[in-house]
């Protein structure tokens, strides 16, 4: 199976790259994982905010087919423990599909239409994090689903 993490803009924080990039490599050890960083939309100080995700969601699709599972990470979206989280993988994994997404929107979320398509939404938390932040969690939860699927010592219960 193929797992994308599509996000809108680069991190520019060396400590963020360094981890990610650890975690990236031991994913692969158990499926391909791809970070696809999309750049930032031009906006200007007179572009709404609905605009600019209007603008990133045209973006965004470029990198969704019919056949991938795709889902939002949103702070609206379902919350799981690292278990459920790992069943989730599971499941994706049993139904056969190629590949998984996990979409990172930009700073104000998902354009509607998003929400339209009922893609499924998960949480991390009923927090805020930034951008950056969230990119070392979902990589870490990631690789920890994974060692919990193949019973390997890294969760603790």
């Amino acid at each position: 199976m193929n797992i994308n993490l599509i996000v809108i803009g680069k991190t520019d924080q060396a400590a963020i790259k360094t981890l990610i990039a650890d975690y990236k490599k031991r994913i692969n050890h158990f499926a391909k994982f791809s970070i696809l960083e999309i750049p930032d939309v031009r906006v200007s100080k007179k572009t709404s905010t609905k605009e600019q995700k209007r603008l990133e969601a045209e973006e965004l699709e470029k990198y969704i087919d019919k056949s991938h599972i795709t889902i939002l990470l949103d702070e609206k979206g379902k919350e799981y423990t690292s278990q459920q989280f790992a069943q989730l993988l599971q499941k994706q994994m049993n139904t056969g599909i190629k590949t998984l997404n996990f979409i990172i929107g930009g700073p104000f979320g998902f354009d509607q239409r998003f929400y339209d398509a009922k893609y499924p939404q998960l949480a991390f938390s009923k927090m805020t994090f930034s951008h950056q932040m969230i990119r070392i969690f979902v990589t870490e939860q990631i690789y920890r689903g994974f060692t919990i699927l193949n019973n390997l010592p890294y969760h603790h219960n």
